[in-house]
């Protein structure tokens, strides 16, 4: 296998100093041991050493090459469609075994490095910014160094600034030999606390040498502060809360306190983070249908524990979960066997088959909960914990309301406090809420689909051409061209460097 580190060589890494600051918890000395961290680095440590494991190899590594030698599928360069379907192959077997609650993977980080290549080579500033962008991508592939993704905007307190000029998220400080000083706060972004560095976006309104500015900061640099959501879990035990207490990335924001950013970490972009995100959308779609497929699975388990396989109400339930799963799920398998080719002749999914696909997953989501609350009935709320079960006094009466059609008191609710802790817990909220500001939610996505689709006239004309008179030629390209809303604006800040300056 070509190099990949150990999980124990992840683990270690995260020893590097970096300040971390739990809400409601405090400050974290060591986040490979702190209580509400230590759970989620170890996760990300098994990520890594699946890998080394036999049964995984198959789904994780490429096939042997002509010396024998296998890669990581999440670091490929996709070449083809068929690349693109053994990455999701991948993604959708490992981001499963989380529910899809684990979506910011060292292979998305890869995903990232891959957009930041290509929207470097689109903006075509200068061969160096080329070569900085292919050379940090080369270094997560052949390190495996963990990049997480901020699109950058602003906390709610910059925002609200009254001068419109002091209320982008960064600014600059001072330009050096070694690159860029700068201050600032970046609002939430996903397992930072976890990552060894992170990209931040466009939407932090830096512009430099007449471009915008994005920026790959290390979590432990000198002057970085990163300040974490309060957890997730609603119970330490990990039989009441079996995802929430293995699950949690951790939402936070990154503070910038005169922090220097290396000319080659620093890229040159469009405005616009939606072409950085070009693999990130359909690795993140797959993450949802991780979660709709578990949502799913536990309503079968669910439905056999509560002895409701012959209830015709129960069977339309699960042909509702089933039918979202799988209108997901085509639609990921023709983004890949449709896809589309960058400049560089990198292949990547078809963003019109991943937009349909995400509309579908963030209408069904809300129902996929309600199902998942209704199919269980009361006994999802009032379902024993081990500590009641093993309890002398209550033993004898949970098992008694518990026990029956195959199941012990303790398996029974062991399901039923999987399923509660699913659609119940702070984790599933924390969920459904984020994305709608992760990606701007359904307004978003059809505004994506509305780019992406490109039949407008073709449609639209060959009905006419039915008629069999003549008809005007319809153009209705306006619907796809017309501006997009623009979400939360700020004003940029500007550096008109001198000519001759780096990047």
């Amino acid at each position: 296998m070509s190099s990949m580190r150990t999980g124990a060589d992840y683990r270690e890494s995260l020893r590097d100093g970096r300040r971390i600051w739990i809400l409601g918890e405090g400050p974290v000395k060591d986040v490979t041991t702190h209580p509400a961290t230590q759970a989620m680095v170890e996760e990300y440590v098994a990520w890594y050493d699946r890998h080394f494991d036999p049964k995984w190899q198959d789904t994780v590594l490429t096939p042997p090459d002509g010396n024998g030698c296998r890669s990581p599928v999440g670091y490929l360069v996709p070449k083809s469609g068929e690349d693109l379907a053994r990455m999701g192959r991948c993604f959708s077997a490992t981001t499963f075994l989380s529910a899809g609650n684990i979506t910011h993977t060292p292979a998305y980080g890869h995903l990232i490095a891959l957009g930041v290549q290509y929207a470097v080579g689109l903006r075509n500033a200068s061969p160096q910014q080329l070569a900085y962008a292919e050379n940090y991508r080369s270094l997560i592939a052949r390190t495996g160094r963990f990049l997480t993704f901020a699109a950058g905007a602003a906390t709610i307190g910059y925002r609200l600034r009254p001068d419109p000029a002091e209320r982008a998220a960064l600014r600059i400080v001072k330009e050096t030999d070694r690159g860029l000083v700068l201050n600032g706060k970046i609002g939430m972004h996903t397992s930072p606390a976890f990552a060894e560095d992170v990209y931040i976006g466009a939407h932090s309104g830096v512009d430099f040498a007449g471009h915008r500015a994005s920026l790959v900061v290390a979590v432990n640099s000198p002057g970085v502060t990163v300040v974490c959501r309060k957890p997730s879990a609603r119970d330490s035990n990990p039989f009441s809360a079996p995802l929430s207490t293995r699950f949690d990335e951790l939402d936070g924001q990154m503070w910038l306190d005169d922090v220097l950013i290396p000319w080659e970490r620093i890229f040159l972009t469009e405005p616009s983070p939606d072409l950085v995100a070009r693999w990130l959308f359909w690795h993140q779609l797959y993450c949802w249908l991780s979660k709709a497929e578990f949502t799913l699975g536990l309503a079968l388990a669910c439905t056999h524990a509560m002895s409701l396989v012959s209830h015709e109400p129960t069977i339309d339930y699960l042909l509702e979960l089933i039918t979202d799963v799988q209108t997901v799920r085509s639609c990921q398998a023709a983004a890949e066997l449709d896809p589309e080719f960058t400049p560089m002749g990198h292949c990547s999914p078809n963003h019109l088959h991943v937009s349909v696909g995400s509309i579908a997953m963030l209408k069904a989501r809300p129902r996929m909960s309600e199902i998942m609350r209704i199919l269980p009935g009361s006994s999802l709320v009032v379902a024993p914990t081990d500590r009641d079960l093993a309890d002398p006094a209550m033993a004898k009466g949970l098992e008694e309301s518990f026990t029956g059609g195959g199941y012990t008191a303790k398996q029974r609710a062991a399901l039923l406090q999987l399923a509660w802790d699913h659609v119940g817990s702070a984790l599933d909220h924390r969920e459904s809420v984020y994305e709608l500001h992760a990606n701007g939610g359904e307004p978003s996505w059809r505004g994506r689909l509305r780019r992406r689709y490109d039949r407008y006239n073709e449609l639209a004309n060959a009905v006419l051409r039915h008629l069999g008179i003549d008809m005007p030629e319809i153009d209705l390209q306006s619907i796809r061209n017309a501006p997009l809303a623009v979400r939360r604006p700020v004003a940029p800040v500007t550096n008109p460097s001198p000519p001759g300056a780096k990047p």
